[in-house]
């Protein structure tokens, strides 16, 4: 095992946490300044480097900060422990937000000081072997069983020309596995072109599919290619084709038969050379009973079937795909990526995931942004993971909302699609249904999610009102704490998780924050 790196020029320190280490097994390294550590690792290499840095901020050869941002330009993925007095725990914010792992305020309690050494130590070794996995991360990702059935399916029908219908829960990632059909296709260097058939109103979806002529309607001002012609040689992707008008599926059902269709306003047919690959959550033998969708289109579409698990389904693959999403979203934000302490993804993976993988993409971007430190725990993960009752995805919905175009097609990297959450209850950045306040846990939760429909002071005087029938005796300060947890999650959202900015738009000090955040147990580790 590599050794752990102590920096600090006061030798008290190097020698308790040195003989503390070796008592717990882990084998250590000491040096007085960050001149010496950097010299160190050009001599030897980063391969012979630490396996955890723990450094003290103010040294007279150094500062702790600028090795840091030294040491995460050479080892991005090493955890650095920042020491500090408390006269310099603002720098050790900065440190934080600087991809330090955590921070040991001086002077510290040498068991948790162990402790804390220990999980970073932990953290190391399973980041080595994340960074083996993700250094090659593959189109789509899945160990599971079911996963592995459907990558042994695109692997049959990538080089045939058939139609494929999708079938899978919504959030799935249909849209990826029909990328992955075109790309290992003989149409690969061919368009692959994607329409969602239930998110373009009827009037337009006509035009949208085969073109128009123009003077075809009022404002069709010039001719214009439908998707047919644009894939003309490619792949044309029909995401939602179970919620399809119905008269479309007429002229649907005649381009696939025979390739030929005209545009809107046109009088002359149009051939497209196309393979259509479509897609769809609903039961389409249901909507075929019930007269909503033609069996005879079935029957055409439904040449090869590929049904895509649930998340629920492939629990076993949530661990690779949440630091993937955890990953991708620290990139997209520009900050350090954050880690999954094991209880928290033993716990992640017995969510249900009623939104699939887009829901889990969801939940790692809310984290990336709302968790207090490096490592999330268990306490970190959003109200609807820890069952909390009726707190639905307000959370993340309202983290959608906050970083609404970041990292919006990660989803779509890893078995999820670019649509609006299925999961969410909350129309927030773009999303087409309201938040509905009996969905929250409380009218007080409601309000503060949903202000814009009563306010949130008549829901705070609802719930003291419930709190105070029901008996309690603490109203004030239950209350108290929810409302200061509310105002400073929504300021560090705002600012990515930057405090001392966080604290300038509250208008409270840079102390406050810190303190407020310790009190009411947002940095705990």
């Amino acid at each position: 095992m590599k050794p752990i790196w102590i920096v600090d020029d006061d030798q008290s320190i190097r020698f308790v946490l040195e003989k503390a280490l070796l008592r717990e097994g882990l084998p250590t390294r000491s040096f007085t300044n960050p001149r010496e550590v950097m010299k160190a690792l050009e001599a030897e290499g980063d391969s012979d480097g630490p396996q955890v840095l723990v450094s003290d901020i103010r040294m007279p050869g150094g500062s702790g900060l600028d090795l840091l941002t030294a040491i995460k330009q050479r080892m991005p993925g090493l955890p650095v422990i920042i020491m500090t007095a408390f006269s310099d725990l603002d720098s050790a914010v900065s440190a934080f937000q600087s991809g330090a792992f955590e921070y040991l305020p001086k002077p510290f309690d040498l068991p948790k000081a162990v402790e804390l050494i220990r999980r970073a130590v932990g953290e190391s070794q399973r980041e080595d072997v994340a960074e083996e996995k993700m250094a090659d991360a593959p189109e789509m990702l899945g160990q599971a069983p079911a996963m592995q059935d459907v990558f042994r399916g695109i692997g049959r029908l990538a080089q045939s020309h058939v139609t494929v219908l999708i079938t899978g829960e919504s959030g799935s990632g249909k849209e990826l596995v029909a990328h992955a059909l075109h790309k290992h296709s003989p149409r690969a260097n061919q368009p692959f072109v994607a329409i969602n058939t239930a998110a373009i109103p009827k009037d337009l979806l006509e035009s949208e599919l085969f073109g128009h002529e123009r003077g075809a309607f009022t404002g069709a001002q010039a001719s214009r290619r439908g998707r047919f012609e644009q894939a003309d040689g490619g792949t044309l992707f029909l995401d939602e084709i179970g919620d399809m008008p119905f008269d479309l599926q007429t002229r649907l059902l005649r381009v696939l038969s025979d390739g030929h269709f005209y545009r809107v306003g046109g009088h002359s047919a149009v051939k497209a050379n196309v393979r259509v690959i479509a897609a769809t959550h609903q039961d389409l033998e249901q909507r075929v009973k019930e007269g909503i969708f033609r069996e005879d289109l079935y029957h055409r579409l439904n040449v090869i079937r590929l049904r895509l698990p649930a998340l629920r389904e492939r629990r076993e693959d949530v661990p690779v795909l949440a630091r993937y999403f955890l990953q991708r979203s620290a990139q997209q934000l520009g900050v350090e990526p954050k880690r999954m302490a094991d209880a928290a993804l033993e716990r992640l993976g017995q969510f249900q995931f009623p939104g699939n993988v887009r829901q889990l993409e969801n939940i790692c971007h809310w984290l990336t942004v709302m968790a207090p430190t490096q490592t999330i725990e268990v306490k970190d993960l959003p109200p609807e993971v820890l069952g909390l009752s009726g707190a639905a995805s307000a959370a993340p919905a309202a983290f959608t909302a906050l970083s609404s175009g970041v990292g919006g097609g990660l989803a779509e990297t890893a078995l999820g699609q670019s649509e609006p959450s299925q999961f969410a209850p909350g129309s927030l950045a773009g999303h087409d249904r309201p938040v509905h306040a009996q969905n929250l846990a409380s009218p007080f939760d409601a309000a503060m999610v949903n202000p814009g429909a009563m306010g949130w002071e008549p829901g705070l005087e609802q719930e003291a009102l419930a709190l105070l029938k029901a008996g309690r005796t603490d109203v004030w300060d239950a209350l108290t704490r929810r409302f200061e947890t509310s105002l400073i999650q929504a300021a560090l959202a705002t600012t990515r998780g930057r405090r001392i900015e966080a604290a300038q738009k509250l208008g409270i000090g840079r102390n406050t924050i810190t303190r407020k955040i310790q009190e009411l147990g947002l940095d705990e580790a």
